[in-house]
Protein backbone atom coordinates (compact mmCIF):
# COMPACT_ATOMS: atom_id res chain seq x y z
CA UNK A 1 0.00 0.00 0.00
CA UNK A 2 1.23 3.49 -0.83
CA UNK A 3 1.39 6.15 1.83
CA UNK A 4 -0.70 9.25 1.08
CA UNK A 5 0.99 11.34 -1.61
CA UNK A 6 3.39 8.56 -2.58
CA UNK A 7 3.28 6.32 -5.65
CA UNK A 8 4.18 2.64 -5.14
CA UNK A 9 6.28 1.16 -7.93
CA UNK A 10 8.32 -1.89 -8.86
CA UNK A 11 11.61 -1.68 -10.76
CA UNK A 12 12.43 -4.54 -13.16
CA UNK A 13 15.09 -5.41 -15.70
CA UNK A 14 14.75 -7.35 -18.95
CA UNK A 15 18.32 -8.17 -20.04
CA UNK A 16 19.46 -4.75 -18.81
CA UNK A 17 16.54 -2.86 -20.36
CA UNK A 18 14.99 -1.40 -17.19
CA UNK A 19 11.40 -0.42 -16.42
CA UNK A 20 9.12 1.06 -13.80
CA UNK A 21 5.94 -0.99 -13.31
CA UNK A 22 2.69 0.34 -11.85
CA UNK A 23 -0.54 -1.39 -10.91
CA UNK A 24 -3.54 0.59 -12.21
CA UNK A 25 -6.17 -2.14 -12.29
CA UNK A 26 -8.49 0.13 -10.30
CA UNK A 27 -8.16 2.89 -12.90
CA UNK A 28 -7.38 5.65 -10.41
CA UNK A 29 -3.95 6.59 -11.80
CA UNK A 30 -3.70 9.19 -14.54
CA UNK A 31 -0.20 10.36 -15.40
CA UNK A 32 0.81 13.31 -17.55
CA UNK A 33 3.51 12.72 -20.15
CA UNK A 34 5.83 15.02 -18.21
CA UNK A 35 5.27 13.02 -15.01
CA UNK A 36 6.21 9.78 -16.77
CA UNK A 37 9.37 11.40 -18.10
CA UNK A 38 10.22 12.60 -14.58
CA UNK A 39 9.71 9.12 -13.12
CA UNK A 40 12.04 7.68 -15.78
CA UNK A 41 14.65 10.40 -15.29
CA UNK A 42 17.85 8.86 -13.91
CA UNK A 43 18.74 11.96 -11.87
CA UNK A 44 15.39 13.24 -10.57
CA UNK A 45 13.24 10.09 -10.58
CA UNK A 46 13.42 6.32 -10.27
CA UNK A 47 15.34 5.99 -13.52
CA UNK A 48 14.28 3.67 -16.35
CA UNK A 49 14.19 3.15 -20.10
CA UNK A 50 10.40 3.08 -19.93
CA UNK A 51 7.28 2.72 -17.81
CA UNK A 52 4.70 -0.08 -17.86
CA UNK A 53 1.19 0.13 -16.44
CA UNK A 54 -1.09 -2.82 -15.67
CA UNK A 55 -4.74 -2.11 -16.46
CA UNK A 56 -7.93 -4.10 -16.67
CA UNK A 57 -8.40 -5.58 -20.17
CA UNK A 58 -10.85 -4.10 -22.64
CA UNK A 59 -11.63 -7.57 -24.03
CA UNK A 60 -11.24 -11.18 -22.90
CA UNK A 61 -7.52 -11.03 -22.07
CA UNK A 62 -6.10 -11.29 -18.55
CA UNK A 63 -4.62 -7.78 -18.51
CA UNK A 64 -3.95 -4.70 -20.61
CA UNK A 65 -0.38 -3.40 -20.95
CA UNK A 66 0.32 0.30 -21.46
CA UNK A 67 3.93 1.07 -22.37
CA UNK A 68 5.56 4.51 -22.29
CA UNK A 69 9.03 5.40 -23.50
CA UNK A 70 11.53 7.31 -21.39
CA UNK A 71 10.32 10.59 -22.94
CA UNK A 72 6.77 9.91 -21.70
CA UNK A 73 5.31 9.08 -25.11
CA UNK A 74 3.20 5.94 -25.45
CA UNK A 75 4.52 3.22 -27.77
CA UNK A 76 2.90 0.16 -29.30
CA UNK A 77 5.06 -2.58 -27.86
CA UNK A 78 8.32 -3.46 -26.09
CA UNK A 79 9.63 -7.02 -26.03
CA UNK A 80 11.80 -6.73 -22.93
CA UNK A 81 9.11 -4.68 -21.24
CA UNK A 82 6.45 -7.24 -22.10
CA UNK A 83 8.47 -10.01 -20.43
CA UNK A 84 8.78 -7.89 -17.28
CA UNK A 85 5.10 -7.02 -17.49
CA UNK A 86 4.20 -10.73 -17.66
CA UNK A 87 6.18 -11.61 -14.51
CA UNK A 88 4.83 -8.59 -12.65
CA UNK A 89 1.21 -9.15 -13.67
CA UNK A 90 1.50 -12.87 -12.94
CA UNK A 91 2.62 -12.08 -9.41
CA UNK A 92 -0.26 -9.63 -8.95
CA UNK A 93 -2.74 -12.34 -9.89
CA UNK A 94 -1.61 -15.20 -7.67
CA UNK A 95 1.63 -16.30 -9.33
CA UNK A 96 0.18 -17.05 -12.76
CA UNK A 97 2.61 -18.90 -15.04
CA UNK A 98 0.63 -18.48 -18.26
CA UNK A 99 -1.28 -15.35 -19.23
CA UNK A 100 -2.16 -13.04 -22.10
CA UNK A 101 -2.49 -9.29 -22.32
CA UNK A 102 -3.57 -6.58 -24.70
CA UNK A 103 -1.08 -4.14 -26.22
CA UNK A 104 -1.45 -1.45 -28.86
CA UNK A 105 0.34 -3.87 -31.23
CA UNK A 106 -2.07 -6.74 -30.48
CA UNK A 107 -2.58 -9.62 -28.07
CA UNK A 108 0.55 -11.09 -26.46
CA UNK A 109 0.71 -14.52 -24.83
CA UNK A 110 3.34 -15.23 -22.19
CA UNK A 111 4.72 -18.19 -20.27
CA UNK A 112 6.73 -17.57 -17.11
CA UNK A 113 9.67 -19.96 -16.81
CA UNK A 114 11.56 -19.35 -13.56
CA UNK A 115 13.44 -16.07 -14.07
CA UNK A 116 12.85 -16.04 -17.83
CA UNK A 117 9.69 -15.41 -19.83
CA UNK A 118 8.67 -16.64 -23.28
CA UNK A 119 6.47 -14.38 -25.37
CA UNK A 120 4.35 -15.31 -28.36
CA UNK A 121 4.87 -12.16 -30.43
CA UNK A 122 2.40 -10.53 -32.79
CA UNK A 123 2.87 -11.32 -36.48
CA UNK A 124 5.69 -9.21 -37.97
CA UNK A 125 4.72 -6.89 -40.83
CA UNK A 126 6.29 -4.57 -43.41
CA UNK A 127 9.40 -6.68 -44.01
CA UNK A 128 11.70 -4.99 -46.54
CA UNK A 129 15.18 -6.14 -47.55
CA UNK A 130 18.15 -4.40 -49.18
CA UNK A 131 16.93 -0.83 -49.12
CA UNK A 132 19.60 1.79 -49.84
CA UNK A 133 19.62 5.05 -47.90
CA UNK A 134 22.13 7.91 -47.92
CA UNK A 135 23.57 9.45 -44.75
CA UNK A 136 26.34 12.06 -44.90
CA UNK A 137 27.05 11.16 -48.54
CA UNK A 138 27.49 7.49 -47.60
CA UNK A 139 25.18 4.75 -48.81
CA UNK A 140 23.94 2.04 -46.45
CA UNK A 141 22.14 -1.21 -47.22
CA UNK A 142 19.37 -1.37 -44.65
CA UNK A 143 16.65 -3.88 -43.86
CA UNK A 144 13.46 -3.26 -41.92
CA UNK A 145 10.50 -4.98 -40.30
CA UNK A 146 7.82 -4.09 -37.77
CA UNK A 147 7.88 -6.53 -34.85
CA UNK A 148 5.36 -4.57 -32.80
CA UNK A 149 7.26 -1.35 -33.42
CA UNK A 150 9.32 -0.39 -36.50
CA UNK A 151 12.95 -1.50 -36.69
CA UNK A 152 15.74 -0.84 -39.18
CA UNK A 153 18.74 -3.17 -39.20
CA UNK A 154 22.24 -2.78 -40.63
CA UNK A 155 24.61 -5.76 -40.56
CA UNK A 156 28.17 -4.70 -39.75
CA UNK A 157 31.62 -6.28 -39.47
CA UNK A 158 32.56 -4.67 -36.14
CA UNK A 159 29.96 -3.49 -33.61
CA UNK A 160 32.51 -1.64 -31.51
CA UNK A 161 33.45 0.68 -34.36
CA UNK A 162 29.91 2.05 -34.76
CA UNK A 163 29.03 5.52 -33.46
CA UNK A 164 25.61 4.45 -32.19
CA UNK A 165 24.46 7.86 -31.02
CA UNK A 166 25.27 9.67 -34.24
CA UNK A 167 24.44 7.06 -36.88
CA UNK A 168 21.55 5.62 -34.90
CA UNK A 169 19.96 9.04 -34.53
CA UNK A 170 20.29 9.78 -38.24
CA UNK A 171 18.61 6.50 -39.15
CA UNK A 172 15.92 6.95 -36.49
CA UNK A 173 14.92 10.35 -37.97
CA UNK A 174 15.67 9.55 -41.64
CA UNK A 175 13.02 10.64 -44.12
CA UNK A 176 12.79 7.05 -45.37
CA UNK A 177 11.08 6.16 -42.07
CA UNK A 178 8.99 9.30 -41.66
CA UNK A 179 6.73 10.28 -40.06
CA UNK A 180 6.86 7.93 -37.05
CA UNK A 181 10.59 7.19 -37.27
CA UNK A 182 12.24 3.88 -36.47
CA UNK A 183 14.48 2.11 -33.99
CA UNK A 184 17.98 1.57 -35.39
CA UNK A 185 19.85 -1.71 -34.87
CA UNK A 186 23.43 -2.67 -35.72
CA UNK A 187 24.04 -6.40 -35.91
CA UNK A 188 27.19 -8.50 -36.18
CA UNK A 189 27.00 -12.17 -37.18
CA UNK A 190 29.13 -14.20 -34.77
CA UNK A 191 28.47 -17.64 -36.22
CA UNK A 192 25.55 -19.52 -37.77
CA UNK A 193 22.46 -18.74 -35.72
CA UNK A 194 24.24 -16.39 -33.30
CA UNK A 195 24.22 -12.60 -33.47
CA UNK A 196 25.34 -9.63 -31.39
CA UNK A 197 23.33 -6.42 -31.44
CA UNK A 198 23.42 -2.77 -30.41
CA UNK A 199 20.25 -0.68 -30.55
CA UNK A 200 19.41 3.01 -30.70
CA UNK A 201 15.88 3.21 -29.29
CA UNK A 202 13.25 5.64 -30.44
CA UNK A 203 11.77 7.49 -27.44
CA UNK A 204 14.87 6.88 -25.34
CA UNK A 205 16.94 8.67 -28.01
CA UNK A 206 20.06 6.76 -27.21
CA UNK A 207 21.52 3.27 -26.89
CA UNK A 208 19.90 0.84 -24.46
CA UNK A 209 21.35 -2.35 -22.99
CA UNK A 210 18.72 -4.44 -24.77
CA UNK A 211 15.67 -4.14 -27.01
CA UNK A 212 13.44 -7.21 -27.30
CA UNK A 213 11.58 -6.22 -30.46
CA UNK A 214 14.94 -5.23 -31.96
CA UNK A 215 16.32 -8.68 -31.17
CA UNK A 216 13.33 -10.25 -32.90
CA UNK A 217 13.77 -7.96 -35.91
CA UNK A 218 17.48 -8.80 -36.20
CA UNK A 219 16.81 -12.55 -35.95
CA UNK A 220 14.05 -12.53 -38.58
CA UNK A 221 16.01 -10.39 -41.01
CA UNK A 222 19.08 -12.60 -40.55
CA UNK A 223 16.90 -15.63 -41.31
CA UNK A 224 15.37 -14.00 -44.38
CA UNK A 225 18.75 -12.97 -45.79
CA UNK A 226 20.51 -16.28 -45.07
CA UNK A 227 17.72 -18.81 -45.61
CA UNK A 228 18.02 -19.77 -41.94
CA UNK A 229 15.23 -21.86 -40.40
CA UNK A 230 16.59 -22.65 -36.94
CA UNK A 231 16.39 -20.71 -33.69
CA UNK A 232 18.50 -17.57 -33.42
CA UNK A 233 20.37 -16.51 -30.29
CA UNK A 234 21.20 -12.83 -29.88
CA UNK A 235 23.71 -11.27 -27.49
CA UNK A 236 22.52 -7.86 -26.26
CA UNK A 237 24.64 -5.03 -24.94
CA UNK A 238 23.78 -5.87 -21.34
CA UNK A 239 25.50 -9.25 -21.69
CA UNK A 240 22.45 -11.54 -21.83
CA UNK A 241 21.49 -13.93 -24.61
CA UNK A 242 17.92 -13.78 -25.91
CA UNK A 243 16.43 -16.56 -28.04
CA UNK A 244 14.09 -16.15 -31.01
CA UNK A 245 12.25 -19.01 -32.68
CA UNK A 246 9.79 -18.80 -35.57
CA UNK A 247 8.17 -20.49 -38.52
CA UNK A 248 8.78 -19.24 -42.06
CA UNK A 249 6.87 -20.07 -45.23
CA UNK A 250 9.35 -18.29 -47.50
CA UNK A 251 7.18 -15.19 -47.75
CA UNK A 252 6.91 -14.15 -44.12
CA UNK A 253 7.04 -15.32 -40.52
CA UNK A 254 4.53 -16.82 -38.10
CA UNK A 255 4.66 -18.30 -34.60
CA UNK A 256 7.41 -15.93 -33.49
CA UNK A 257 8.60 -16.44 -29.90
CA UNK A 258 11.03 -14.41 -27.82
CA UNK A 259 12.60 -15.86 -24.67
CA UNK A 260 14.80 -14.04 -22.20
CA UNK A 261 15.24 -12.87 -18.59
CA UNK A 262 12.83 -10.69 -16.62
CA UNK A 263 14.04 -9.84 -13.14
CA UNK A 264 12.71 -7.92 -10.16
CA UNK A 265 15.19 -5.27 -9.03
CA UNK A 266 13.51 -3.40 -6.16
CA UNK A 267 10.27 -1.89 -4.93
CA UNK A 268 9.68 1.57 -3.51
CA UNK A 269 7.53 4.64 -3.20
CA UNK A 270 8.09 8.06 -4.72
CA UNK A 271 6.43 11.43 -4.55
CA UNK A 272 4.50 12.02 -7.76
CA UNK A 273 5.66 15.49 -8.74
CA UNK A 274 3.67 17.84 -10.92
CA UNK A 275 5.92 19.40 -13.59
CA UNK A 276 6.21 23.20 -13.43
CA UNK A 277 4.65 23.71 -16.86
CA UNK A 278 1.62 21.61 -15.78
CA UNK A 279 1.13 23.06 -12.31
Amino acid sequence: MSQPGLLAFTKMSGAGNDFILLDNRHGELCLEREQIALLCDRHRGVGADGLLIVERPQGAADFRMRYYNQDGGEAEMCGNGARCFARYAGRLDGSKTSLNFETVAGLIEAKILDSSVQLAMTKPINLELDRTISIDDRKFSIHSVNTGVPHAVIFVENLESIDIRSLGSQIRFHRAFAPEGTNANFVQIQENGKLAIRTYERGVEGETLACGTGVVAAALLYAALNNWSGDVKVLVRGGDWLQVCFRSDGRGFDDVFLRGPAEFVFEGQISLKVPKDVA
